[in-house]
């Protein structure tokens, strides 16, 4: 899927109320469990010890953390669309996080969002905030909800 293009801000903020383009899919290995474990220390049994996952977890296999499908926002939301004349990017922050559904090991991923607001700030910058659903394929519930804040900068 080829993201929308967008030469500014001003180009963009005709998508406030709108659709993203609906994200790729991308497989959540038990490499990138393992890694997302190591890098914040959450190294419960349920995310990295799979042999025991596939006996005593009631989902019968290891299951990403949820917080990792919050981490991975910010590179799905990329995928969806370029402003040309960026600067400069950063996370402001999260509303209403849920994670509905387990992520088995080796699960598909994709974000379903929508721009919900756009706010000017100084410096060039603006704040946008995000509906995201990040879906499961194959499932009815997503593996996380969450309202996504980020701050732009355009040259």
């Amino acid at each position: 899927m080829k993201p929308l293009e967008f030469e500014n801000f001003k180009e963009f903020k005709a998508m406030i109320g709108k659709q993203l383009p609906v994200g790729n899919w991308y497989t959540v290995t038990q490499e990138m469990i393992n890694d997302f474990a190591n890098a914040t220390l959450d190294k419960q049994w349920i995310h990295v010890d799979e042999n025991r996952a596939k006996t005593a977890s009631p989902f019968k296999s290891t299951i990403a953390h949820g917080f990792m499908s919050v981490a991975m926002i910010s590179k799905l939301l990329e995928d969806l669309f370029l402003i040309k004349n960026i600067k400069m990017g950063l996370n402001y922050g999260l509303n209403k996080v849920r994670f509905p559904n387990p992520v088995p090991v080796n699960s598909q991923l994709r974000m379903l969002a929508e721009v919900k607001e756009i706010e000017d700030l100084e410096n060039n910058g603006i704040k946008i905030t995000f509906s995201c659903l990040i879906e499961i394929k194959g499932q009815e519930k997503p593996a996380c909800v969450a309202e996504f804040l980020c701050v732009l900068y355009e040259f």
